[in-house]
């Protein structure tokens, strides 16, 4: 029976589900030429869809549906952010779409749908609603990737992306029938109790291995990348603005419900495994991401290395090691939009500034949109003080507390040579000159764009002295 209480702590997904219908219908009876409501519509959305998570939160957590979804401090804080990311996606996409002839209103109610997966994701107290976020999540995805259809490199993104993700579920729903079958029950914490005492252990060994497969998928860690930069390239930049920064926070909410709230006694099995993940991610990314000369291609390959950093609070299965984490992928989110923002900001119809030459002397055109992009790469290399700095250092100092002296080290070396490819942007920005004969480089005169785009940008600066604010509040989230 459902009760009010349960309607209540839903309220949030409640509300986004019957808002992300009625953008879909509101759209079905405008005209194309008036599509701008449609956007902001869907931007006032998400904006009451992040005041009812805030105004709703609770000093306790509270519990739905017989336990199976769950309203915690964690789950907030990773709402609350993808809500933002997503209305940094919708400002800085539109004059984007519209060059293209994308501007649809499907891209609003897809990426409203995939949010609404997100949080019922970040939110799980049980194995089925573990699941449903997924694919909520990822089926909405896939359509985006492949929103311009005239594109065979956005088509073949979407297939791959499909394939990774079709992948990634088959694996964790294997790995959760295994663990159903060990102990006899699709509750997290019920999973806890048994872990410790089912007649099966190596039955339950087995799927926690499918289950950080499944997991190394969904973050793109290596060795489960493989197409990932592909699905970059290939897809919308909009859209590969929202893949970077969206699925690398519903993964640390991921990560946390299943190996922490489900398979905590069997920490000592799992956190080896990231471990080795966050090496191999931290070495693979930075070193293949120096011979990029795609930007995108380049990020793609720097999301990788980052997941290495994420992995390296996870590694560390305490309430440390996992703030940590939730502090550098809110961190990163941040820093990945305003990259992706000054590319949308720079590309116009028929030239996608995609490639780092592109940015050649940007400085001498543009030195507003050269300082925010400069900023995100100082950020993304961890060069004090900025934010990227601040969350390097919280995770290599959990990985050192949880014995992991190795990895950090390895992190420490891969964070070094990641100064080569993000300060060659910088160089290319500043003191390289365009060849003859190409078509300067013009930001685009979006008002709110450049608006929106400067405030995350000055944010990454301005968040510095309130490092310590969030970090707290993530604290109290494990606390």
């Amino acid at each position: 029976m459902i009760s009010l209480n349960d309607l209540l702590v839903i309220l949030p997904e409640l509300y986004l589900t019957a808002a992300a219908c009625l953008v879909l219908l509101f759209d079905v009876f405008i005209k194309d030429d008036q599509r701008d409501a449609t956007h902001w519509v869907a931007i006032i959305v998400m904006l009451v869809g992040i005041f009812l998570v805030i105004h709703g939160q609770t000093s306790q957590t509270v519990t739905a549906f017989g336990g199976m979804f769950v309203r915690d401090h964690m789950a907030e804080i990773l709402k609350v952010t993808v809500l933002i990311a997503t209305v940094l996606m919708f400002v800085m996409a539109r004059p984007w779409l519209k060059d293209r002839q994308l501007f649809l209103g499907e891209f609003y109610s897809l990426s409203i749908f995939s949010v609404l997966g997100v949080m019922f994701l970040v939110s799980a107290g049980s194995l089925i609603t573990v699941y449903l976020g997924l694919e909520l999540f990822t089926l909405p995805a896939f359509a985006l990737v492949a929103l311009n259809r005239e594109s065979k490199l956005s088509s073949e993104a979407a297939i791959k992306f499909f394939v990774l993700g079709a992948l990634a579920s088959g694996l964790l729903l294997f790995g959760m029938s295994l663990i159903y079958g060990a102990t006899g029950t699709l509750d997290l914490q019920a999973i806890f109790a048994a872990a410790g005492t089912t007649a099966h252990p190596h039955l339950l060994q087995f799927g926690l291995v499918f289950l950080v497969v499944g997991i190394g998928f969904e973050f793109g860690a290596v060795p489960f990348h493989m197409w990932l930069p592909d699905v970059y390239e290939g897809a919308p930049t909009p859209i590969a603005m929202y893949i970077s920064a969206v699925p690398k926070l519903a993964a640390v909410g991921l990560a946390y419900r299943l190996l922490e709230v489900g398979l905590g006694p069997l920490a000592h099995d799992w956190r080896m495994m990231l471990a080795i993940m966050a090496a191999l991610s931290l070495v693979v990314g930075n070193v293949v991401a120096i011979a990029q000369a795609n930007l995108k291609r380049m990020l793609a390959y720097s999301t990788i290395s980052h997941m290495g950093f994420v992995f390296l609070g996870l590694a560390n299965p305490t309430p440390e090691g996992y703030s940590s984490a939730l502090f550098y992928a809110v961190c990163f989110a941040l820093m990945e939009t305003v990259a992706f923002g000054v590319i949308l900001a720079l590309a116009r119809k028929g030239f996608e500034c995609e490639m780092i030459d592109d940015l050649k002397g940007l400085n001498r055109r543009s030195p507003w949109f050269a300082g925010m992009m400069a900023i995100s790469m100082f950020s993304l290399a961890g060069i004090p003080p900025l934010w990227g700095f601040a969350a390097k250092v919280l995770v290599l100092k959990a990985a050192i507390d949880g014995g992991m002296l190795w990895l950090a080290i390895v992190a420490i070396i891969c964070s070094i040579i990641g100064l080569f490819y993000y300060l060659r942007v910088v160089k290319v920005m500043y003191f390289d000159v365009p060849a003859e004969g190409v078509e300067p480089l013009a930001p685009k005169s979006d008002f709110t764009l450049r608006w929106l785009l400067s405030i995350n940008a000055l944010g990454l600066i301005a968040m510095i002295g309130f490092s310590g604010v969030l970090y707290a509040w993530c604290q109290a989230a494990f606390g």
